[in-house]
């Protein structure tokens, strides 16, 4: 079975590189088709710049970055509040934010209740 060619709003990849950020806007759903009209600040444009002269080893603050063609097959550094989050950029990660992928809580787990948590503990003894 052949695998699939990726296809983003019925163009490939190698058209959507072509694409210039305002052509790629007029592709993309509502919110982010919004945000890049409205242009993106100093801080994205930053990392922009970064990943075209193809830096390696990225770290970035901006969760906020909407996820670009240009991006694509990048491994970037995203922020999670306590440490940076090792991301590979997928073609099906185009127009979702950074921040999607880098979690910013962690589950919580359970374990056995502390000595005097409740009225059983108590009689427990102390190792």
């Amino acid at each position: 079975m052949a695998k699939k060619e990726f296809t983003y709003y019925g163009k490939t990849l190698d058209e959507l590189k072509k694409l210039s950020l305002n052509e790629f806007a007029e592709l993309a759903p509502a919110r982010i088709r919004r945000s890049l009209k409205r242009g993106i600040d100093e801080q994205q444009k930053t990392l922009l710049k970064k990943i075209k002269k193809g830096e390696k080893d990225l770290k970035t603050h901006c969760r906020d970055m909407i996820i670009l063609p240009e991006m694509i097959n990048q491994t970037i550094g995203i922020y999670n509040g306590k440490d940076f989050v090792r991301i590979i950029i997928q073609p099906e990660m185009l127009g979702h934010y950074l921040g999607e992928f880098a979690g910013t809580r962690k589950g919580v787990s359970h374990s056995a209740p502390g000595i005097g948590a409740t009225r059983s503990s108590a009689a427990l003894s102390v190792k």
